[in-house]
């Protein structure tokens, strides 16, 4: 038996550095989505809604009403009129007060390029205040 030193491998040495690798992958994947989620952020839809409980149908300050039946005829309040002259009573409405709001009547057989069409006529007359008028969903119709 021969009694010599026996060898000892030292141990495993504690780290004493930080493993910078993972921290780095972290901050790049948030780079990333920060870079892909900034511009969708900046042109969301920014809204300027009213501040009152229930708008009345009378608040606009003055109003017409035009409207479009199925047969594809345009009233101005409860009068049919042709395109040149329903033109030139808008135009004239919109020279007595370019704040007036039209109130739009139409159809739900009218076509929906129609309905531009009107709204191109009201705006080229100079108005710019158009609101639609429909029925409560409750309402009962008369087909």
């Amino acid at each position: 038996m021969a009694f010599g030193r026996l060898e000892r491998t030292p141990g495993v040495q504690p780290m004493s550095d930080i493993n910078m690798t993972p921290l780095i992958d972290v901050m790049l994947v948030l780079l990333v989505i920060f870079m892909i989620t900034a511009p969708l952020m900046t042109s969301s839809l920014k809204l300027d809604l009213p501040k009152t409980d229930a708008a009345q149908p009378n608040d606009a300050p003055q109003s017409i009403s035009v409207a479009l039946d199925k047969d594809g005829r345009t009233f101005f309040g409860d009068e049919a009129l042709e395109p040149a002259a329903f033109a030139a009573r808008v135009a004239a409405a919109a020279q007595r007060n370019p704040q007036t709001e039209v109130q739009l009547r139409a159809d739900r057989s009218v076509p929906y390029g129609r309905v531009a069409e009107l709204i191109g006529i009201v705006q080229k007359a100079g108005l710019s205040r158009i609101g639609f008028v429909t029925e409560p969903a409750g309402a009962a119709s008369g087909s």
